[in-house]
């Protein structure tokens, strides 16, 4: 996809937005190829980043407290084995 991008640039110039969003990951070799020397930046957004700017921009998201079982406090009220 990355190598792809680099072939639009060549024959488009900089009208093309680099950016290339995904739901998974990158490899090493597309995060290596997207900061080449020699070559426009390609900005990688993987599903960690966009979650992250989901959360940051609260975009589509609303806020939800989650409470975990602090199971120690009911130890007391256990039966004697």
């Amino acid at each position: 996809m990355v190598q792809h991008l680099r072939q639009l640039q060549t024959k488009h110039g900089a009208r093309l937005v680099r950016v290339i969003i995904t739901t998974g990951s990158f490899s090493a070799e597309a995060r290596k190829e997207a900061v080449r020397d020699g070559a426009a930046p390609i900005e990688l957004v993987d599903g960690q980043k966009l979650i992250e700017m989901f959360e940051r921009l609260e975009l589509g998201l609303k806020p939800k407290t989650v409470y975990e079982l602090d199971s120690s406090f009911f130890d007391s009220y256990a039966k004697p084995e």
